[in-house]
């Protein structure tokens, strides 16, 4: 049995490594194949072509780059036994030192297959003689940087919580155990990709590693049928032998350049004034304007209604789907009050979380089917909210027509789209049982049409995502937000640390930073406005009421 047997392939270098073989260590694409019951992958080569400029992702966003900035290499491999084919493309933008990863699956078989792993990136490393960097924390402590030596074994840094969370964050360095900000061998990973998302190292006993970068295989599964296709997202990778200050520099001017689209990500954007922390829902026109007239010794450019304008919103239990002004607050609604603010040579913004319901909702009492729910199950609040299935075309269609019926009836110039809590009880009414590893995927996807459809149609309109502060604060919302909120936490001491761990990965103008009152609100420390000022100067500049 052991004639054919000459090495193990443990310690070969993979570019798309084999499952089930002799290599050990992990595969980047899994596929289990129930005609012949095997879950035994291997890609062969077939062709290849080079292709001037870049490519775009169908259904995901992704970096971009004109003819004479970027040059791009698609191979195609065949897996024989599924017919499975995975096309790679590696783009190389040469002026900024970034070589970006993608690739996608596609059945051209008559039998059908479940895709159980699909990662986008592969990268062996001759040594381990490298320091991780990543970024952990929880609300209001995000961006937290962490350094530790790599070592045998397998290591995971992961998010499962339907976003790529608070908790870790989807970008993550190798460096030299001597680099710092100005020396040192450093390599830098990001993944475009706002969902459940797992980096790997792998270090084998020949003291040699493997990176994998992807999508969490935990609870991922999707079944392709014939000629399907399974998209998935781009890493972005950078080297230098200089230390990590240049790295961060070359992933902000790449962020800015070739991953923002919007047209205010090199526009001074206005100081901007939020009303949440000075009125929480308790509000009316006037209490509205008055706030304004006040506001103008600050010069600030940009009124920003948050929460409690719409539905029966006089607290989070209820009125979340209800996508239409509140009257009893606003008698002239939202086309009223922003025209009044706009008279007064403010531009105006609303806030919007068009992915939750709350049970007390004519959506909900309408649709109680649209939310995510386990059958059998007891679904569990989060903030007093469920999760809308965004993995239903219809229900995203539905959100998307409220929305811009708010937007066209008024004068709007700024939409802060929040998202308040993780995904639980993932199953969708939708999908029969053996497609619900395809939801969590297929929610993002949802998510990235709907921010597609309306950056689209108001390109004039500066959007700022957030999630409970910084839990989605990734390069895929940034495709179509110029901007996050950064955090929750809005106390300027403890935003040292936060806004420095974002740094790291992120330019200053795609960081949303505003002064607030003391004490503060989240941890009740009393600062002089002259350092809440300087620290959020280092973003994009604001207020709190």
């Amino acid at each position: 049995p052991w004639t054919n047997f000459n090495y193990y392939e443990d310690f070969s270098m993979m570019e798309l490594p084999v499952h089930g073989g002799f290599d050990k260590r992990g595969a980047q694409i899994v596929i289990n194949k129930p005609n012949i019951n095997t879950n035994y992958t291997k890609f062969i080569y077939q062709s290849h072509q080079i292709i001037n400029g870049k490519p775009s992702i169908a259904t995901l966003p992704s970096s971009f780059g004109k003819e004479g900035e970027c040059m791009t290499l698609e191979i195609v491999l065949k897996d024989e036994l599924s017919e499975a084919y995975v096309h790679v493309f590696y783009t190389i933008f040469e002026n900024l030192d970034v070589i970006t990863r993608s690739a996608y699956i596609e059945n051209k078989g008559k039998n059908s297959f479940n895709v159980i792993k699909a990662y986008s990136m592969t990268l062996d490393l001759p040594d381990d003689n490298y320091t991780l960097t990543h970024f952990y924390g929880d609300w209001c402590k995000e961006k937290n940087i962490c350094r530790r030596k790599i070592h045998d074994g397998k290591e995971k840094i992961q998010s499962n919580y339907g976003f790529t969370s608070h908790n870790e964050n989807p970008v993550v360095f190798l460096e030299r155990p001597d680099t710092n900000e100005n020396t040192g061998e450093a390599f830098a990973f990001s993944l475009m990709y706002s969902s459940n998302f797992a980096f790997e190292i792998d270090v084998n006993k020949w003291n040699s590693t493997r990176i994998l970068f992807g999508i969490n295989d935990e609870d991922f599964s999707y079944c392709l049928d014939e000629n399907e296709k399974l998209f998935l997202p781009e890493v972005i990778m950078s080297y230098y032998s200089n230390g990590r200050g240049q790295l961060s520099r070359t992933l902000h001017d790449f962020v800015r350049n070739h991953i923002n689209r919007s047209p205010y990500t090199f526009i001074e954007r206005g100081i901007l004034f939020n009303s949440w922390e000075g009125t929480t829902f308790d509000f009316d026109t006037k209490k509205v304007c008055d706030f304004i007239e006040h506001s103008k010794i600050l010069n600030t450019e940009v009124f920003v209604l948050d929460d409690g304008w719409f539905g029966n919103r006089n607290n989070d239990h209820q009125g979340l789907g209800d996508w239409f002004p509140n009257l009893d607050k606003l008698p002239h609604g939202i086309r009223g009050l922003s025209k009044r603010i706009h008279d007064l040579g403010l531009k105006f913004g609303l806030w919007f979380e068009p992915e939750m319901v709350n049970e007390d909702s004519n959506l909900y009492r309408n649709h109680p089917e649209w939310i995510l729910k386990t059958p059998h199950r007891k679904s569990c609040h989060g903030r007093n909210q469920y999760i809308l299935d965004f993995s239903n075309h219809e229900v995203v269609e539905y959100i998307a027509q409220a929305m811009m019926n708010v937007i066209d009836d008024s004068y709007i110039s700024y939409i802060k789209w929040d998202m308040n809590r993780c995904m639980s009880e993932v199953y969708s009414s939708t999908h029969d049982v053996s497609s619900q590893g395809r939801v969590m995927h297929e929610y993002i996807l949802g998510v990235y049409h709907l921010y597609d459809v309306l950056t689209t149609k108001y390109p004039d309109i500066l959007f700022e995502s957030c999630a409970s502060g910084g839990a989605r604060f990734d390069p895929g919302m940034l495709y179509y937000a110029p901007q996050g909120w950064t955090s929750d936490d809005s106390d300027a001491i403890e935003r040292l640390k936060i806004q420095y761990g974002t740094s790291m990965c992120y330019p200053l103008s795609s960081m949303g930073s505003h002064v607030s009152v003391v004490p503060n609100h989240q941890v009740f420390r009393n600062t002089p406005l002259h350092t809440r000022a300087n620290v959020a100067y280092f973003g994009t500049f604001g207020y709190e009421l």
